[in-house]
């Protein structure tokens, strides 16, 4: 299920996008369908991912699809290989993400924290593994880590979450320092609240939502010009921001103030 072939084409760039059935990644999908892109699209949803497909085709984009698991090492390297080895990715964007909330008074249940950490944190982390080696050879690359403002500082509403994405946003910083001398790019995108399903889940306020279309097309231009980081939007941003800068007390008296705490506490 990992497999696929590429068509042979003129298109001068390859996108990798995983997670592409989620909001951000079929608004990023179809940001980057032009006539010179051939996107090879990831997605555990097979049926929204035909439908994706058949939407960036319809904007001169050549597509193939991939519903690997990304938490499975021999499948993921047996697809990666298998993309590498017909044109290494220009760009790829490690987009899938899953959430977990406390419940009923308690910790996150352990089964979908090691889940979350192994899609969110892990699958990334091991894509780089597989793929940087290819765009040394090649001398070229951007790599592309989809972090969250909850990685400036933890929310009680979602804890693991935030440690995983304040985990792959640091590794993200640590790689573009690494890799720059080769002429890989790295950039780190920490959104806000975007409107999607996970978006809709998650307790707590969600000021200043953005809707995917409109998500996608910052990532986009802050992908092109390779930024270190891209982060919006802005109020919100600047605001957890400085949970990371201020004292932790101070911080968390600023979380359960605005809201941002789970209310039957643990």
């Amino acid at each position: 299920m990992g497999q696929l072939t590429l068509p042979v084409t003129g298109k001068s760039r390859c996108v990798l996008i995983t997670g592409a059935t989620g909001a951000i990644g079929g608004a990023l999908a179809q940001a980057y369908a032009t006539p010179t892109t051939h996107l090879v699209l990831h997605g555990r949803n097979q049926s929204s991912l035909e439908t994706l497909a058949t939407a960036c085709r319809e904007k001169g984009a050549s597509v193939s699809l991939s519903s690997a698991h990304l938490t499975d090492d021999s499948e993921l390297t047996a697809w990666l290989d298998s993309v590498c080895a017909q044109h290494v990715p220009d760009i790829v964007i490690a987009n899938a993400g899953i959430n977990t909330h406390p419940h009923d008074n308690a910790l996150e249940p352990w089964d979908e924290v090691q889940a979350l950490l192994d899609i969110n944190l892990k699958a990334p982390i091991a894509m780089a593994q597989r793929l940087v080696p290819a765009m040394q050879a090649r001398g070229s690359g951007q790599l592309v880590f989809i972090s969250s403002l909850a990685g400036w500082h933890g929310l009680p509403t979602t804890p693991s979450y935030s440690a995983s994405k304040a985990g792959i946003k640091a590794y993200g910083e640590g790689l573009r320092g690494l890799l720059a001398p080769h002429g890989i790019g790295v950039t780190v995108v920490m959104p806000g609240y975007v409107t999607s399903p996970m978006c809709n889940a998650m307790p707590g306020p969600k000021p200043w939502e953005w809707p995917p279309e409109r998500a996608a097309n910052a990532i986009q231009r802050g992908v092109a010009a390779n930024r270190a980081r891209i982060s919006f939007p802005f109020p919100l941003n600047f605001g957890t921001w400085w949970l990371a800068v201020l004292p932790a007390g101070l911080s968390q008296w600023l979380i359960k103030r605005f809201g941002f705490h789970h209310p039957g506490g643990v």
